[in-house]
């Protein structure tokens, strides 16, 4: 059977104009079925060139099939479970700049080049004090895009119609401002000029950005159906759930160059990134932290499972649209189409997340996910949240490591573990939960101080105890 290559499939060549660094699973499943996508019913003409931005990567696999792979997006999608792919098309060639910098340098001759995407992991967009402008290449993904910027700067003269947009997708807060700051901190200690410097501050953006898409990756389990199906080798099939965001933060401009709106893709373009970073982490990860002590003690092991259990989810529901999405300052009908693609996602079919995986380190998970959504309602609506109050008490429950018969793996920081232990072997359940709740260690304030809340705690916490979870979350929800 042969490998995928261009002269099997039907596809198209488009005009270099996206330098990527970055040729992994997410990228391919995010940003580059998105430019596919604007490629095909937009006539967005972009092509893009990846780079290999460490000494090992995909690059050669990837050059040996043209630049192209299959797709595959499995999920929930108009309400019914999908599982479709395609053949993305958009990467016309790879460059490792280990083996061929010059290959990569003469990339910023580029005319058309306008768009730089990046995913490097969170480690990436990192400063190395022994990266140089003579070096072939910088160690860090920092080093070798001001190498490039200032190649492209002096071959076109500091003209200010060749400056880039600068997407990364690494996972860090603020990854545009920090990329920024870096370059300029290159640019300087390289001494590469007053009049660069200016050129990266005005003629460059670096955008800001959040990502969202859950990509599994590789499925290596599944690829002897799937070569079958396809009728040809891919060695770089990678999956990806259907529901995506992409939020960037930069300039009104940016959303004039960039046709996301004519392909129906989810791609928001704003002067502010913040409320759809406090949505995510509140509602898709506050969800999930909120859902493992209860789900999990009440007999149940995934996320999907829990969201189909009528019990738990009307409970993990009730949660989300009632205490959380109200603390929230974005429109209802934003945060309430945002909070169903999520419960969408966690029936998504096709995706198994195991609830005791998802249980790592939850007391700082709670402190950031959770906590502030408590907070918040309770400043607002000057009452307690009592959904979220009770998913803090099976939490204290969880940490007393025991599901009926069988012990919990609790994995967290060597101090948690050995306060939760502590607790619950020499204190009654109102001590475990005044200790707990006024640990400024782990909540960063005494939550013993707000009216009612420990009270309310601890009389779900002994529910727990007394009934089993099953006849307290049952007793609690009618």
């Amino acid at each position: 059977m042969n490998a995928l290559n261009r002269d099997m499939v039907d596809t198209n060549t488009y005009t270099e104009r996206v330098i990527q660094f970055g040729e992994g699973n997410f990228l391919r499943a995010f940003a580059n079925w998105m430019i596919h996508k604007m490629n095909k019913q937009a006539g967005f003409d972009a092509g893009v060139v990846a780079i290999q931005p460490i000494n090992q990567g995909l690059i050669k696999l990837l050059n040996e099939q043209d630049g192209l792979y299959t797709l595959y997006l499995n999920g929930i999608k108009n309400g019914k479970a999908i599982s479709e792919y395609e053949v993305i098309d958009c990467i016309q060639r790879g460059i490792n700049p280990y083996e061929n910098y010059n290959d990569y340098l003469i990339n910023a001759e580029n005319p058309d080049l306008r768009f730089v995407i990046s995913n490097t992991t969170e480690a990436g967009i990192a400063y190395n004090v022994n990266d140089k402008l003579e070096n072939t290449p910088q160690s860090s993904f920092p080093g070798k895009l001001t190498s490039l910027l200032y190649k492209r700067f002096q071959f076109f003269g500091g003209a200010s119609d060749k400056g880039m947009i600068i997407i990364p997708c690494e996972l860090i807060d603020k990854n545009g401002y920090h990329l920024k700051r870096i370059v300029l901190q290159y640019a300087d200690d390289w001494n590469l000029g007053s009049d660069f410097i200016e050129w990266i501050n005005e003629d460059n953006i670096f955008c800001n950005t959040l990502v969202d898409r859950i990509v599994p990756g590789y499925p290596r389990d599944k690829m002897e159906t799937i070569t079958k199906t396809l009728g040809y080798k891919d060695n770089l099939v990678v999956e990806g759930e259907q529901f995506h965001l992409w939020v960037i933060e930069g300039p009104e401009t940016i959303k004039e160059e960039i046709p996301a709106e004519a392909c129906g893709l989810n791609i928001v373009f704003t002067n502010n990134m913040e409320p759809y970073r406090t949505r995510k982490v509140r509602i898709l990860n506050g969800a999930h932290t909120s859902l493992v002590p209860v789900g999990y003690l009440y007999g149940i092991n995934r996320v999907r499972e829990s969201i189909e259990d009528p019990v738990v989810g009307e409970f993990l529901k009730d949660a989300i649209f009632n205490e959380i999405c109200p603390t929230l300052d974005l429109p209802d009908a934003e945060l309430n189409q945002f909070a169903n693609d999520v419960l969408d996602r966690f029936k998504n079919p096709y995706l198994e997340h195991e609830l005791i995986s998802i249980s790592l380190n939850s007391i700082s998970k709670f402190k950031t996910r959770v906590l502030p959504s408590i907070l918040e309602y309770i400043k607002k609506k000057n009452e307690l949240p009592s959904h979220l109050l009770f998913s803090l008490a099976s939490l204290i429950t969880f940490y007393k490591g025991e599901r009926g018969s069988e012990s919990i793996t609790l994995k967290d920081d060597e101090k948690v573990l050995k306060f939760f232990k502590t607790q619950w072997e020499n204190q009654d359940t109102s001590t475990v939960v005044k200790t707990t709740l006024s640990n400024i260690d782990f909540w960063g304030i005494d939550l013993t101080t707000y009216k009612g809340l420990e009270q309310n705690v601890l009389k779900y916490l002994e529910a727990i105890q007394e009934k089993g979870m099953q006849n307290a979350l049952k007793d609690f929800i009618k």
